[in-house]
């Protein structure tokens, strides 16, 4: 049976626009379908920036990924001609024997990234903005920095279409089937049938992997940007870093310098929330509650006084995470021709240039020269189920 598509890839937030740009540029016949028009508000990777850092306390089998990552986010800089990474440096805080220190020294001396080790004194003094416990100390990371995550995900897509992609909009997927001669996607807007098909559901995962049975859940977060007492200009990327601090187990704040103009406000967000609001992109609650706002401004003037003001503006966004809080890529357990990533837990955004690349490689390959066995799915024993049924409906 022909097929119109060599490759049809479903969802094109981070990761989907990614791998839409690698496989056109390989000359593929790709098409890229998502319900809304990307880049939007209602997924995962909104909210005008999101952190890169390459001193991985996750796990040191993550920075050869992120090293090729810089380089494809670049290239796509030089491509695209917008600024889509600012490098500013970055501050992992916490006690010495906290995992964002521990987890990324280990990932720096693995790798030998450059770094600093930082007491309380030495981080005040280099940024005096900041006031931390006299325990805390911090792995300085020189090439940490921001990704504009809507621009990345635009230039992404554009890229795409240059080298011949096409893109369906506004456009819910039904149903998607596949078996050994190929895969068929049905949508309210026609079917569509392809050799492979790449699943990039951001949070509609756990609906659109149903039948894979993996232990998906998502998170509501919350993004706030706060307006300094005296203005942003102590606040700009050169005077102040992106950082993580891992104040204890259940608070872990992390926050941006200004990139926004001196009316603009400065972001901050919890990493790891003190509690936990679990939803769909059905059920998500979008409105953000004073109290809400007054509890995040209460731990910013912990440790940052002059942040502490009047919130300029405040959006919601969602983590899809795993027990393990690793990623899921790979092939579907049931289906050659069908790969699968999700599950990208709070800390995926800055790898979606490098996972367009392995998604590429994945379906056109069917192997990549990255080690991906931390991401397995079958590593939560899941039951293939050939029938994966999607039907969604929009917030």
């Amino acid at each position: 049976m022909s097929k119109s598509w060599d490759v049809i890839v479903l969802g094109l937030g981070g990761m989907g626009s990614a791998a839409l740009r690698h496989l056109a540029r390989r000359g593929r016949r790709v098409l890229g379908l998502d319900r809304y028009h990307p880049p939007h508000g209602f997924g995962s990777s909104h909210g005008r920036t999101r952190v890169i850092r390459q001193c991985y306390f996750e796990g040191s089998a993550y920075v050869p990924l992120l090293l090729r990552a810089y380089e494809l986010w670049r290239e796509l800089e030089q491509e695209s001609g917008a600024r889509l990474l600012e490098l500013c440096g970055g501050l992992m805080m916490g006690a010495p024997d906290s995992e964002v220190v521990s987890g990324s020294l280990s990932s720096a001396r693995a790798h030998g990234l450059p770094h600093e080790l930082l007491d309380a004194a030495a981080i005040r003094r280099r940024f005096p903005q900041l006031s931390m416990p006299e325990s805390t100390v911090a792995i300085w990371e020189p090439h940490a920095g921001l990704v504009f995550s809507e621009h990345a995900i635009a230039a992404h897509l554009d890229s795409a279409r240059r080298a011949g992609a096409s893109t369906l909009f506004e456009t819910v997927v039904e149903e998607w089937t596949a078996s050994p001669g190929g895969v068929r996607v049905r949508t309210a807007r026609g079917e569509f049938e392809a050799e492979q098909l790449i699943v990039t559901p951001g949070p509609w995962a756990p609906d659109a992997l149903a039948g894979l049975g993996l232990p998906l859940q998502v998170e509501r977060q919350v993004l706030y940007w706060f307006q300094p007492d005296r203005g942003t200009d102590d606040f700009v990327p050169g005077r102040f870093p992106v950082y993580i601090w891992q104040r204890d187990e259940k608070v872990q704040p992390y926050g941006f310098p200004s990139v926004d103009g001196g009316e603009g406000g400065v972001k901050v967000s919890f990493f790891r929330a003190p509690e936990t609001n679990y939803c769909t992109p059905d059920t998500v609650d979008r409105l953000v509650s004073e109290a809400e706002a007054s509890r995040m401004r209460e731990v910013v003037r912990e440790y940052c006084p002059a942040l502490a003001g009047r919130l300029v503006h405040a959006v919601v966004c969602m983590y899809t995470l795993t027990p393990d809080l690793h990623f899921i890529v790979g092939q579907h357990p049931a289906h050659a021709n069908v790969t699968l990533a999700a599950g990208f837990s709070g800390h995926g955004y800055k790898f979606c240039s490098v996972m367009g690349e392995v998604l590429a490689d994945l379906a056109l390959q069917g192997r990549t020269s990255f080690d991906l066995a931390l991401f397995s799915p079958a590593r939560f024993s899941p039951t293939p189920n050939t029938a994966c049924l999607k039907e969604e409906r929009s917030p």
